[in-house]
């Protein structure tokens, strides 16, 4: 979703992502369904809100042996009185793991025939800050007593205000080998990260906050195996994420529900940069100096909340630069916009440069937009100073695409 609120699951509020089938530009590749799932994802009409379910759970479903704790709490459990299980005693069928949200298929997917444990928290709000919800899902499978695989779900609100989730978050969820969800949903996806904003007819939110968001990690980030497999694990993180975030909406105890994207835009590839049209950007020149560095280029995003270049040789990036169009997802940056380093100046926006890293926010005709650039390591013998370099091209000529132009940007001691 570019430049909006984030949406509602009925079709109706907002980003009207339940009701939107559209296959985006470019090539796409299809997200295969869940086996042997009645699937929903063509029914726009919002579902009732079930009764919450109990905080602790033990599940067994189908082949899978699952034991649920709240994560780290085992000993608090016992003593407020939790029993304790043996997973070949419980019944055949039960709630499903996270929430009551991941369906046997998706499992199945991603985890294979082995036996899997879930550690689950209940959904509640952070007593430091009562308007925000939070809780945390962990399924991990095993092969004769071995863990082979893990993923880890997070329910969690963003930060602005006061920084802590502007650097961390978006070098995991914010990364070029991450695409757009398309079909109107607020979120991205990849084989290892995804993550997909809960509506805010259901959550709220306040200013200098980020969305509450539904994010989901499995094994290091921006790892890549090979095409098919990367291609695989990504439409099954794809349909978990969608899942557990609908798992969330009804625990949360809001209705509707977002579909799951018929397809996705293929697999980001490494590209060889082009100077002249520096990350595919038209109007942006990549400085001489530069270019025995940043020899090759990767773009993902285009289409969605934010469209992201990482550049440098082929196997670890120098430079990262982004663009964040959604309005929420804008104000992960807010204390980092108006604080972190420098001020740089603009007629139409503000922002700060803190020489490896600078920020520009400025206003445009879907909502506030930020720019971000940043250097991740040395390049050109030693030289830190392509931030500075880029910037003001940068928010220039991403400005005209977008069609926020024309935005110039001056640098401290330019």
């Amino acid at each position: 979703m570019s430049g909006g609120e984030t949406g509602a699951t009925d079709g109706t509020e907002e980003n009207g992502a339940a009701a939107v089938d559209g296959n985006g530009n470019g090539e796409r590749t299809a997200v295969s369904e869940p086996r042997n799932q009645e699937q929903e994802h063509g029914s726009p009409e919002p579902e009732p809100a079930p009764d919450r379910v109990p905080v602790l759970r033990r599940l067994l479903r189908s082949r899978t042996a699952r034991a649920v704790t709240a994560a780290g709490l085992v000993g608090a459990l016992l003593g407020a009185g939790a029993v304790a299980w043996r997973t070949d005693a419980l019944p055949s069928a039960g709630p499903a793991p996270c929430w009551d949200s991941l369906s046997d298929a998706t499992l199945s997917d991603l985890f294979g025939d082995h036996r899997t444990e879930v550690e689950e928290q209940s959904l509640q709000t952070d007593p430091r800050d009562g308007n925000s919800s939070y809780g945390q899902c962990r399924v991990t499978s095993y092969k004769n007593d071995w863990a082979r695989r893990q993923m880890t779900v997070r329910v969690h609100r963003l930060d602005g205000l006061e920084g802590t989730d502007a650097h961390e978050w978006p070098r995991e969820y914010l990364a070029a080998g991450l695409v757009s969800l398309g079909d109107g949903l607020p979120g991205m996806t990849s084989s290892t990260r995804a993550w997909l904003a809960l509506p805010q007819s259901c959550t709220g939110r306040d200013e200098f906050t980020g969305p509450t968001v539904v994010d989901v990690a499995m094994g290091r980030a921006g790892l890549e195996v090979s095409s098919e497999i990367d291609q695989r694990d990504r439409a099954a993180l794809t349909r978990a994420v969608v899942e557990a975030t609908n798992g969330v909406i009804r625990e949360l105890g809001c209705s509707g529900a977002y579909r799951a994207p018929h397809d996705l835009p293929s697999l980001v590839a490494q590209r060889d940069a082009q100077a002249d049209a520096f990350c595919g950007i038209k109007g942006l020149t990549l400085p001489p100096a530069y270019r025995k560095s940043l020899v090759r280029t990767r773009v993902g995003g285009d289409g969605g909340p934010a469209r992201i270049c990482e550049a440098g040789g082929r196997l670890t990036p120098k430079l990262r630069m982004t663009t964040v169009t959604d309005a929420a997802l804008t104000e992960i940056f807010s204390r980092d916009v108006l604080w972190a380093g420098l001020s740089v100046k603009g007629a139409k926006g503000y922002g700060r440069f803190d020489g490896a890293r600078a920020l520009y926010r400025a206003p445009c005709r879907t909502g506030p937009v930020v720019f971000v650039v940043e250097q991740l390591e040395p390049v050109a013998d030693g030289d830190f100073g392509l931030t500075r370099a880029l910037l003001p091209g940068y928010v220039a000529a991403e400005a005209e695409r977008i069609g926020c132009g024309p935005l110039k940007v001056t640098l401290p001691g330019a």
